[in-house]
């Protein structure tokens, strides 16, 4: 992490800020990460399980392509949604944006959104995607905060992708239609559960943690 750096705590404390509002139905607090995800199939077929034994499997795999993760995350709310795209294209993350404000959240008068700065993570996206007119619409209904570069910690999705991958992506998934089922089984579970996750680090907290981010300021006699 680097030392000294203004723009890493502007960054920041922006997210901070926006982590430390209470929870407001009008205004939801969404967290936006995506997971790129190789697709493996079995070199050789697994030998059959046997009463007490644990599934042999041999340690070759076959590659079957690529894809990409979408996972929104309402921290407060307690729910989350997961997509699976093929690609991971301005495009898609536009289509993303758009089922956010119109499926996720119509009623919402603003949509909080935290999400790194990633070259496709722009409002140009929209603009590569749909009418200008329409754009213009998606994006009155957004106020987008970025998390700092190399400070991808601080975008609360990214615990999510963690228990995303521990609690469902362990075994190897060889299909887009069987990962696709996976997650919508996860998703489900974890919004049934309500499933929260209150963010510990407050800005007051990270000036003490974080000291040695913030620049020193000398200031000269006048």
């Amino acid at each position: 992490m680097p030392k000294e750096n203004a723009e890493f705590i502007a960054c920041m404390e922006d997210v901070l800020d926006v982590y430390e509002c209470p929870y407001d139905e009008t205004h939801p607090v969404v967290c936006i990460d995506e997971k790129p995800y190789q697709l493996l199939g079995e070199a050789r077929e697994p030998l059959p399980m046997r009463p007490g034994d644990d599934q042999k499997t041999d340690s070759e795999y076959v590659r079957e392509g690529t894809c990409s993760i979408f996972v929104f995350t309402e921290p407060l709310g307690g729910t989350r949604h997961v997509s699976v795209r093929e690609h991971r294209k301005a495009t898609d993350w536009a289509e993303e944006i758009k089922y956010l404000s119109d499926v996720m959240y119509p009623k919402a008068e603003k949509i909080i959104l935290v999400m790194d700065n990633l070259n496709t993570h722009k409002p140009a996206s929209l603009y590569k995607t749909y009418p200008p007119e329409e754009v213009r619409r998606i994006i009155k209904c957004l106020e987008i905060h970025y998390t700092p570069k190399h400070g991808s910690w601080l975008d609360i999705t990214e615990i999510e992708l963690n228990v995303m991958t521990r609690q469902c992506l362990t075994r190897q998934i060889n299909n887009l239609d069987i990962l696709r089922q996976e997650l919508s089984t996860w998703e489900m579970e974890r919004n049934n559960s309500v499933s929260k996750i209150l963010w510990p680090l407050k800005t007051t907290d990270a000036r003490v943690k974080l000291i040695s981010l913030y620049p020193s300021i000398i200031k000269s006699d006048l």
